[in-house]
C-alpha cells in the first residue's frame, strides 16, 4: 500500500473509516443470509451468501454481500472478484461503487478505482467519501490539482474531516510547497490535538528540511503515503 522514500520522510495519512453496506432495511437480498451480515457474523454470511448465488448467480446484490463479508474477513482477492461479478450484473449503488473503488486501489489500480469513486459521486453527489477518495486514487496517479479540487470538494460538504485536511498537507508536500503544507498540518494540530498524523507530518516536514536531500518529483519517490488502517 505505502510507497518507501528516497528520504527519511514519512508523510502519514490516517486511517479511513469504515464504509458500511446500505441500511439492511434498505436493500435485503435474502433476509436470513442478510442477518448474519447485520450480526457482522461473516463466516455465516459467507456461507449463506455462496448458498443463495448457488441458486441465483445472477443475484447482483448477492455478490456485493458476498465481496464485503471477504472484505471483512480479509480475502482481499474474493472480495474484488464479487464486486466484479455485482457490477458485470448492473448493481449500482453509492456504497457499492464507494468500496469497489477501495478495493480497486488497495489492489494497485488507482485508474479503475477513480472511476468507481466517480460512479459514487454521481450517484450521491452529496456525500463527502466519494471526493475524499477520489481525491486518494487522484493523488496515487500522481495527478496532484485533480486531487486537491477533489479534496477541497470533499471538505466543502463536510468540512470536520481531518483525513481529508491531513491529505491536502500531503499533496502540497508532494508536489514540494511545504510552506503550505506546513500551514494546514499547524493549523490541523491546534484544532484537533488528538489526531496524531498531523503532528508526525509537521515533525517529519521539520527533519526534512533541516537536511534537505533531494528534490520533491514523482520518479524519485521522495515522500512515502501511508494508510494507517485498513481502506475499509
Amino acid at each position: 500500500m505505502a510507497r518507501i522514500a528516497a528520504v527519511a520522510l514519512f508523510i502519514i495519512a490516517a486511517p479511513l473509516a469504515l464504509t458500511t453496506l446500505a441500511r439492511a432495511t434498505d436493500l435485503v437480498c435474502d433476509p436470513a443470509a442478510d442477518y448474519y451480515l447485520g450480526q457482522e457474523d461473516y463466516a455465516n454470511t459467507i456461507a449463506a451468501h455462496r448458498r443463495l448465488i448457488a441458486t441465483n448467480p445472477d443475484d447482483a446484490l448477492a455478490h456485493y454481500h458476498l465481496g464485503f463479508a471477504y472484505a471483512m474477513t480479509g480475502q482481499r482477492q474474493a472480495e474484488l472478484a464479487e464486486y466484479r461479478k455485482a457490477a458485470a450484473l448492473g448493481l449500482r449503488q453509492w456504497d457499492f461503487e464507494l468500496n469497489f473503488g477501495r478495493a480497486e486501489l488497495e489492489s494497485g489500480d488507482p485508474a479503475a478505482a477513480a472511476g468507481s469513486f466517480q460512479q459514487a459521486i454521481a450517484l450521491a453527489p452529496r456525500r463527502p467519501e466519494g471526493y475524499f477518495n477520489l481525491g486518494l486514487a487522484d493523488e496515487r496517479r500522481g495527478m496532484y490539482q485533480q486531487a486537491l479540487d477533489a479534496l477541497t470538494a470533499s471538505l466543502a460538504l463536510d468540512s470536520d474531516q481531518p483525513d481529508a485536511r491531513n491529505m491536502l498537507g500531503v499533496i502540497y508536500a508532494e508536489k514540494g510547497d511545504y510552506a503550505r503544507a506546513r500551514e494546514i498540518w499547524t493549523r490541523l494540530a491546534h484544532s484537533a490535538p488528538d489526531f496524531a498524523p498531523a503532528r508526525e507530518n509537521l515533525a517529519a516536514l521539520d527533519r526534512m528540511t533541516e537536511t534537505p536531500k533531494t528534490p520533491p518529483g514523482r520518479d524519485r519517490s521522495p515522500f512515502r503515503t501511508a494508510l494507517a488502517g485498513d481502506l475499509r
